[in-house]
């Protein structure tokens, strides 16, 4: 009986399990994870679960029940320790040793640390443990800093400062989550953060953390000091992949693969969700996505090609990430980033889209807030390629058809 490994119990790899049932698979399949309960959702954790309004249950995606009920052994709070091909097994933490025909990586990534990342009171969030830390911390009267303006640290702050905490970001951009989306569109958010109330340092980084007196004391580089109750590191995150060391599995800041997401190196491999970087023809350059929308559907599709071999089907993305701040619901589908984008609608109203491309090519993405209607156009312009003026157009004419002016 064919037997399917998959290693990794989080989005990507219990939705795997569920879609390989789904498809009609009739082997065996054992879903391994180093947590002892990983089959939750995360990105409530720098949001509603962090700030208290979810609870452990509502974040949870499945049970270990409902795998078993749909033919899914799993063994939690055991890691994998290393691969051999040659042997087509997997060894784990407690000792044992699993065999298969089919292995799936999907062991996903880690928060990048620092040298003082276990003092006392400083915190990093990828997991519910480190939001049940984080939130400790999370006291009204207290300050926060957040280190780095990406987007976890951009929502730890939201949901700091709605808790009542004094909030100071440092970033050595010149504008939050300025990687994704340019320093220019980056400083709307930095204006929408700084009315809300939070304090930015921007162009600096941190030198050193001293914890003394019950406080964290921060040196930045350019010489002056914070001090602060809490600290959360933000800055950035490393692919989970030291296991595979040896194993032949081509691994380059993730797990190598082609476009069917099979592992470069190794056959009978494969790699979903954040530890995956992938190539295809719209990707030549191999690309790495921690994206939940990226993380299902690439389940899906390497599900599809394990149980029809006969029918390999390429990963060709239109991607998709959401951030919730505030009251701003941030939508954003293909690749932003880049200098040539064009704003269309009035952030100070809330509700606006920002669009990338140059005019007569083909648009590369675009940032929505609060306008579920340019998402929808949005993501058909980037998937079927439109022209980015086209799409600036049709948005443009959406909000002048909808100003008091025009009513």
């Amino acid at each position: 009986m064919s037997h399917v490994v998959i290693v990794g119990g989080s989005v990507a790899g219990m939705k795997l399990a569920q879609n390989l049932h789904s498809e009609g698979f009739g082997g065996a399949i054992t879903l391994v994870d180093a947590e002892p309960n990983p089959l939750y959702d995360k990105p409530p954790l720098s949001k509603d679960y962090l700030s208290g309004a979810s609870s452990g249950d509502r974040i949870q995606l499945t049970s270990p029940e409902a795998l078993a009920d749909a033919g899914v052994t799993t063994k939690f709070g055991t890691r994998a320790t290393a691969l051999d091909p040659a042997s087509t097994s997997v060894s784990l933490s407690d000792g044992t040793t699993l065999t298969y025909d089919k292995l799936v990586i999907a062991t996903g990534a880690r928060a990048r640390r620092t040298p003082w990342a276990d003092l006392p009171g400083v915190h990093v969030l990828r997991s519910r443990s480190d939001a049940d830390a984080l939130r400790a911390d999370l006291v009204a009267g207290r300050h926060l800093a957040v280190i780095g303006a990406g987007f976890i640290g951009s929502e730890v702050a939201a949901t700091a400062v709605k808790a009542g905490l004094r909030v100071s970001i440092i970033e050595p951009l010149e504008a939050p989550m300025g990687r994704a989306m340019n320093a220019q569109i980056g400083k709307i958010f930095a204006d929408k953060h700084s009315r809300e109330g939070v304090g930015f340092r921007f162009g600096v980084s941190v030198e050193r953390v001293d914890r003394l007196h019950e406080q964290c004391h921060l040196l930045l580089t350019d010489g002056s000091t914070l001090s602060v109750d809490a600290v959360l590191l933000g800055i950035g995150a490393i692919p989970n992949t030291e296991w595979l060391a040896g194993s032949g599995v081509s691994v380059d800041n993730g797990v190598i693969c082609d476009a069917t997401l099979s592992a470069v190196g190794v056959p009978g491999v494969y790699a979903i969700g954040d530890v995956a970087r992938f190539t295809n023809d719209r990707h030549p350059d191999s690309v790495r996505l921690e994206h939940w929308t990226s993380a299902a559907d690439q389940a899906q599709l390497v599900a599809h090609n394990i149980v029809h071999p006969e029918d390999l089907r390429a990963y060709d993305p239109t991607e998709y990430v959401w951030s919730d701040q505030y009251d701003w619901k941030i939508q954003i589908v293909g690749r932003t980033g880049s200098e040539h984008s064009r704003l269309v609608g009035e952030p100070a109203a809330g509700r606006f889209g920002v669009v990338y491309g140059v005019d007569g090519e083909a648009v590369d993405g675009a940032v929505i807030v609060n306008w579920p209607r340019a998402l929808i156009d949005a993501r058909r312009s980037v998937a079927s390629r439109a022209r980015t003026q086209d799409l600036v157009a049709r948005l443009q004419a959406a909000i002048q058809s909808t100003s008091p002016a025009t009513r």
